[in-house]
């Protein structure tokens, strides 16, 4: 039987990269494969999971991580027991494939795995969820400019960002580190798969340049984001005779553009509403009356009935790779305005939303005032029939089997 071992930091399912993992592990199981998945015990300890759980390193190695982070900003350098351990894991499970989500989230010492995975001749896939792995510190850098990445990095603009550090500033050797171990698999042992055809034109640019690239979009579940009953959520939150503006994210921030929402707030007129599903207790003393606050939920139903209510998701992000909330809001039958922003605008086509430039507040009303004005139900059919051919998890999550099955029947040249 072929095993898949995959690897990421969190495992549960309301992050975006636990449930594609775990999404993509259920359909290997399916299709006869035996399936583990390793990820940071200190962090989630044992969740629910079909695909085996390997447990990687603990609470305590997590907090001398996060240490090593804040303190000498060497994150991925720290936790040098536990990923020895991890790789005695994985010489006695003996994978065909290994599947990178994230190595970043304080749990691995890259350069430790990458040896090992140099020697092993393991075929590796890596997804690339974000734009940690070619930057000397930041995962994402569009907000404020930086292209250092391209040449090496130094004075980090973003050190005091995720992954935090304090006080030293160590992105110049950190890209170096990078650039070595990541490089260093033989040829035709790694391929990367960017989620959106943005971060692989960028990546293009990267010291990764030279390796094998295969863009492969995210997937959802068009059987639960679908148009939903939405009088009920609708009454719940006193919205029956308002036009809905809605916002999704895991985390909001300036990037995510919570400030921009606050703008937009400020031009609404009497009929209209902004929902921001995700907002802190703290964040909720920064909204005005008109932006109706909504905790995290994990209730996707709930969640899909939000999409279904909204006459238009609005998604002001100013650094993004390919958001799911997009597809999500698309499948339920919802167009998307956004910014011009990364992988952010790959989920729109013809009737299922508009882009408008960066920082343009007053064009993102604009724009969903025109959706509103023409009326969500001449979008709606053409929403749902794009998701239905773009966006299905089993076809999205199928395009890796078949790398997977692709890359075993390569003559073993490495």
């Amino acid at each position: 039987m072929k095993k898949l071992l995959q690897i990421n930091p969190v495992i549960r399912i309301n992050t975006s990269t636990g449930r594609i993992m775990q999404e993509i592990g259920e359909l290997a199981m399916e299709n006869g494969w035996d399936c583990y998945i390793a990820y940071s015990y200190g962090r989630d300890g044992i969740k629910p999971c079909k695909s085996r759980l390997v447990p990687v390193g603990n609470k305590w190695s997590v907090v001398w991580h996060g240490l090593e982070t804040r303190l000498f900003d060497r994150h991925g350098l720290a936790s040098v027991h536990a990923t020895h351990q991890f790789i005695r894991q994985i010489e006695k499970m003996k994978p065909d494939i290994i599947h990178i989500h994230n190595i970043h989230g304080y749990f691995l010492n890259y350069p430790i795995l990458f040896e090992y995975l140099s020697k092993s001749g393991i075929p590796v896939v890596w997804t690339v969820h974000d734009c940690w792995l070619y930057t000397g510190h930041c995962y994402y850098y569009s907000y404020i400019g930086c292209d250092k990445w391209k040449n090496g990095c130094g004075h980090c603009p973003q050190k005091r960002d995720f992954p935090t550090s304090w006080f030293i500033d160590r992105s110049y050797q950190n890209f170096l580190d990078k650039k070595k171990a990541f490089t260093s698999l033989k040829p035709g042992q790694l391929t990367i798969v960017p989620v959106s055809d943005w971060i692989r034109g960028e990546m293009k640019q990267s010291f990764l340049k030279d390796c094998n690239f295969q863009v492969i979009h995210n997937g959802i579940n068009t059987e639960v984001f679908k148009p939903s009953e939405m009088e009920t959520i609708k009454q719940k939150y006193n919205l029956a005779d308002k036009h809905i503006l809605l916002g999704v994210a895991s985390i909001w921030s300036e990037e995510k553009g919570l400030f921009d929402f606050i703008k937009l707030a400020g031009l609404l007129r009497e009929d209209e509403r902004i929902v921001l599903v995700g907002i802190k207790p703290e964040e909720k003393k920064l909204l005005p009356e008109n932006i109706i606050p909504i905790s995290r939920t994990e209730n996707i139903q709930q969640l899909a009935e939000l999409y279904s209510a909204a006459d238009v998701f609005v998604n002001p992000t100013w650094q993004d790779n390919y958001p799911t909330v997009n597809l999500e809001a698309i499948a339920c039958g919802t167009p998307v305005v956004t910014y011009r922003t990364g992988g952010s605008v790959e989920a729109i086509a013809e009737h299922t939303g508009m882009v408008v430039e960066q920082g343009d507040v007053e064009g993102l009303l604009k724009a969903s005032r025109s959706i509103m004005q023409g009326g969500k139900k001449l979008c709606t059919e053409a929403c749902r029939a794009y998701a239905l051919a773009h966006f299905k998890k089993e076809e999205r999550y199928a395009d890796y089997l078949n790398l997977y099955n692709r890359l075993l029947t390569l003559e073993r040249c490495f």
